[in-house]
This record gives structure tokens, C-alpha cells and sequence, in this order.
């Protein structure tokens, strides 16, 4: 349950430029570039749609179908819809309807078969010109389309998709492919080796990215080993940016494989990958890659060792450890020395106050930090964090406390006096946070001169609060707000006619009720009633 104005569910945001006006006799005077017909007919390069699925899928491809019949001149289109089962079929046919111009694509969520028959179709179909049963004309694809960008959520990732791609999308330079398997993939139906191995004819590739998600199940890519990653590396020389997921026979030298033989490597992303240890980073230094940005999520067997390891690439911006239960306090003071450093996922390891009191002392220019579930923080180690000699307490945007018990009003109230510039604030399951917390952030901005104003607010499950909590985001509270979750508190079950009156007084603050991470999942601001 969401609170916000009422909105049509069928199209919940659209971006493109110019911008579309639903007024169609404002459309010639606002939008040169729009025709005025009965459908959108647009001359611009960007479109980013993310639909809910409400209706049958027939009359959704239809009306899909002729919103994208008037988008001539399209580079780039992102089509993702929320709420939608992989048995239901949305994109069936769409390459029909693809303007010729078009360099960028994403879909989610699109079954794997049909996956594979448009993309086959964007290559046999090149010169073909025909007409829709529906009566709305269309082209194929014509010989000068070069898609360089495919990005889609499947069902299952097989070899049969991975060759399908590479027969007929030589040109790509960006591929990134997810699926969310619902039973245990068939071992004569799934990525092997091979279907790494065929990735080498997209010899243009620089950023790929293969990910098995658990959001459905705890499944794995069981077929692939090293060998599987030795191939993908020696193929694929030119890659910059590699994010992997659920690769569970892949270890430590199929992953430093691809360290040592992407010589342009500046992104690196493993997760969900149980053989994958410290080894893999052993020679870090002689890697010929020069790392930007690294996540390491859910590897029981990374340690503190890999993050020192990590202190002799100076170019990291990036560093994301979540879940990695072995970092500890021993890995912090590495990271200080990391002068390019903003972002910091700490969360799920073994930090402590001391560790924090270390953090504070460096000089890394951290913008977002996350020690959610670092169960050994307390109140004392957010104080040590704001007052520590270094410029993290300065230079700190979004922090997140979320699932941490040792947590309470003395933390955010250290927030409130002296985080200057925290505009994101995640105290999720923190059941020591009570009244006086909300009371401190509401008074932030008035209390210091020069204090950023708080735009986003996640309280899930702060038992603590009670309903006298909502009378702080009146008007004249939380100026800058634009988000805030308050699913499972008593201010979701209690007090509506008071989140009635705040929502017509603030119609631009999205009150998420169900629970959902910072700004309602990738973006998501409506929910089913």
C-alpha cells in the first residue's frame, strides 16, 4: 500500500525528450516534434517506460504496440513491467514494432524463447516492410541497425540465447542478461562453458553482465566452471566492466582470470559465488586492470585480506562488501587510504565502534556508506564516526543503519546535530528508535546553518515510533522530504486520516507502506491495493 495522488496504473512513468503532453491540442504549440494523433508519434532519441501489469496481455501488447508504432526516431528503449508473471507474454512480436534507429534496448520481464525468436528476427527480417493484422504499419529492422545495448530479465539464461545473441548482434558492445529461474534449471538447459566461450564473436563487448538471481530460489549456474571463465576471458579482452552472479563451480582462478586477462577491467562485480576467497585477489598489484569499482556480495570466504589487498588500487571509487561476514576491523584502516573512495558497503560484517572510530580518522571522501546488520555498532561508534578527525563526517550523504539493535535515540540524535549533510537516513528495523529521534531530524535544518535537509527516510519496522511521530511531517517539518517507508510501524495501522491530510498537503512525498528498500524498489512508486 502506497499512499500517493492518483495515477493511471497502466503507465506509472514515462521519460522521454521533449517531454509528452497529454494534451493533445497543447502537443504542436508545447512540442514541435509531437504530432497530433491518436497516438504518441515521436521524434525524440530516449524513451523509459515502467509499466504496471494490470490487464490481459492482449490488450497490453496492443496498446503497447501502437505507443511504440509513432516512435520513429528512437535510440534507446526501456520497457520493464511491474507486477508481471514470466508466463505472461508482453513482448511476443515487439521487434516488429522496433524503430530502425535503435541503438539501446531493455525489457523485463521477457520469456526466453521469445527472447531468442525477435532476436533471430532482427536479423533474418532485415528489408522486410509489412503491415500488422491490426492495420498499423510497420518496419523491421532495416540493414543499418546496429544494436549496441540489450539488457533482459528472462526466465532462464541457456546457451541457445547466448548463441542467439551472438549470430545476430555482432555490433553489441553492452550485454546484460538476469534470470529468475522458478524451478531448478534442466542440466540439457542452462549456460555452460560453451555458451561463454560463444560470447568471443561479440568482439566489440566491453560490458557484460550475467547474473542468476535467488529471488525466486536459491539456484546457481551448476554448469559453468573455470574453464568456463578462462574462455569468457581470453574472448573477451577488451571488457570493462564484469558483474557475475551465482556462478557456484567458478573459483578463485577462473575469477583472477579475468583480472589478469581484461587489461581494461574497471568494474568488477561478483556475487552469490561459495568458492570464490581471498586468493583470487592475491596478486592484485600485478594485475594489469586498474579497478574503479569493486562488489564482492554474499562470500562467506572473503576477508579483511582481500580489502588490504584493495588498498593498492588508488583509482577505487567504489567498494561493496555486503554480506561478506569475515571483513572486520582489521580491513579499515586500508581503506582509509583509499583517496578516491565514495561509496562503502560494509553491511553483515563484523565491524565494531573501534572499527568505526578508524573510519573516521581517514581521509577518504565517502558519500554513501551502508553498515546494515553490523550487529557490533552502537550508539558510541555513529558518535566516534561524526566526530573522528577525517572528513568522512563531512563528507557523508547516505547512511544506513538498518537491522543494527545496538542503535538507538543517541545515534540519530548524533545525526541530527552534527551529520551536516546527510540527505538519505536508513534506521530499518532499529527498535530502540522512538519519538525523540523524529523530533531531532524534523528540527535538523533549523538547528544548523548550512545543514542539508533529510529527502529520503526508510522507518520499517521501528516498533518505537508511535503514531504522534506523524505530526513531525506536517508542513512545516521535513521540508525537503520526498520519500519515506513506514510499513509494519504503528504509523501504517494507525492514524490515516492524518497521512490522508499529509499527502494532500505534500503531494510530491511518497509514503510507501509495504516495506519496500530507499525510493520503492529501482525506482517503483505505486504498490497494489
Amino acid at each position: 500500500m502506497q499512499w500517493m495522488p492518483k495515477q493511471d496504473p497502466q503507465m506509472m512513468k514515462m521519460k522521454e525528450n521533449p517531454v509528452v503532453e497529454a494534451d493533445s491540442s497543447a502537443k504542436e504549440h508545447k512540442c514541435p516534434a509531437l504530432k497530433g494523433t491518436n497516438h504518441f508519434r515521436l521524434s525524440s532519441v530516449l524513451l523509459t517506460l515502467e509499466l504496471s501489469y494490470w490487464d490481459l496481455p492482449e490488450i497490453f501488447n496492443r496498446n503497447l504496440v501502437q505507443m511504440l508504432t509513432g516512435c520513429s526516431y528512437l535510440e534507446s528503449v526501456c520497457l520493464k513491467i511491474r507486477g508481471a508473471e514470466f508466463d505472461a507474454v508482453f513482448f511476443r512480436s515487439i521487434e516488429h514494432f522496433l524503430p530502425k534507429t535503435l541503438k539501446i534496448l531493455k525489457l523485463q520481464p521477457v520469456i526466453e524463447q521469445d527472447a531468442i525468436h525477435f532476436i533471430h528476427e532482427l536479423r533474418a527480417n532485415q528489408n522486410n516492410l509489412e503491415t500488422a493484422e491490426s492495420g498499423i504499419p510497420f518496419s523491421l529492422v532495416s540493414p543499418g541497425f546496429k544494436l549496441q545495448s540489450l539488457s533482459l530479465v528472462l526466465d532462464i539464461i541457456s546457451d541457445q540465447l547466448i548463441s542467439s545473441i551472438t549470430n545476430s548482434l555482432p555490433f553489441l558492445t553492452e550485454l546484460h542478461l538476469e534470470d529468475r529461474p522458478t524451478k531448478e534449471p534442466s542440466p540439457f538447459h542452462d549456460l555452460t562453458n560453451g555458451g561463454l566461450q560463444s560470447l568471443r564473436f561479440c568482439c566489440h563487448l566491453t560490458d557484460i553482465s550475467l547474473i542468476r538471481s535467488r529471488q525466486n530460489l536459491p539456484v546457481y549456474f551448476r554448469r559453468v566452471n573455470d574453464m568456463g571463465m578462462f574462455l569468457l576471458s581470453e574472448g573477451c579482452k577488451l571488457l570493462e566492466s564484469v558483474r557475475l552472479g551465482g556462478f557456484c563451480r567458478v573459483s578463485d582462478a577462473g575469477f583472477a582470470s579475468i583480472l589478469h586477462s581484461c587489461l581494461h577491467l574497471k568494474k568488477f562485480e561478483v556475487r552469490n559465488a561459495s568458492l570464490l576467497s581471498d586468493l583470487a585477489f592475491h596478486d592484485l598489484n600485478g594485475a594489469p586492470c586498474s579497478l574503479v569499482e569493486v562488489k564482492l556480495s554474499s562470500l562467506s570466504l572473503i576477508t579483511s585480506e582481500t580489502v588490504q589487498q584493495m588498498a593498492s588500487s588508488r583509482r577505487l571509487e567504489v567498494l561493496d562488501l555486503f554480506g561478506c561476514r569475515s571483513i572486520a576491523d582489521s580491513s579499515l584502516s586500508s581503506i582509509t587510504s583509499l583517496d578516491k573512495l565514495t561509496t562503502l558497503n560494509l553491511g553483515g560484517g563484523d565491524i565494531t565502534d573501534r572499527g568505526l572510530s578508524v573510519l573516521s580518522q581517514g581521509y577518504s571522501p565517502i558519500t554513501h556508506l551502508c553498515l546494515r546488520g553490523c550487529k557490533r555498532v552502537t550508539d558510541k561508534g555513529v558518535s566516534l564516526l561524526f566526530h573522528g578527525c577525517g572528513v568522512i563526517g563531512k563528507t557523508l550523504t547516505v547512511l544506513d543503519l538498518g537491522n543494527m539493535p545496538g542503535i538507538s535515540d543517541k545515534a540519530i540524535l548524533t545525526i541530527a546535530a552534527v551529520g551536516t549533510g546527510i540527505t538519505e537516513l536508513c534506521i530499518r528495523y532499529c527498535f530502540h528508535v522512538t519519538d525523540s529521534s523524529m523530533e531531532a531530524l524534523a528540527t535538523k535544518r533549523r538547528l544548523q546553518d548550512g545543514s542539508k535537509s533529510l529527502q529520503r527516510l526508510d522507518l520499517f519496522h521501528c516498533s518505537g515510533l508511535s503514531v504522534k511521530s506523524l505530526e513531525s511531517l506536517k508542513w512545516h517539518s521535513f521540508q525537503a522530504l520526498k520519500w519515506i517507508g513506514l510499513g509494519h510501524t504503528c504509523l501504517s495501522g494507525k492514524g490515516n486520516d492524518m497521512l490522508i491530510e499529509i499527502c494532500h498537503e505534500r503531494p510530491w512525498l511518497n509514503l510507501c507502506l509495504d516495506g519496500c528498500e530507499m525510493g520503492c524498489h529501482d525506482g517503483w512508486h505505486f504498490h497494489r491495493p
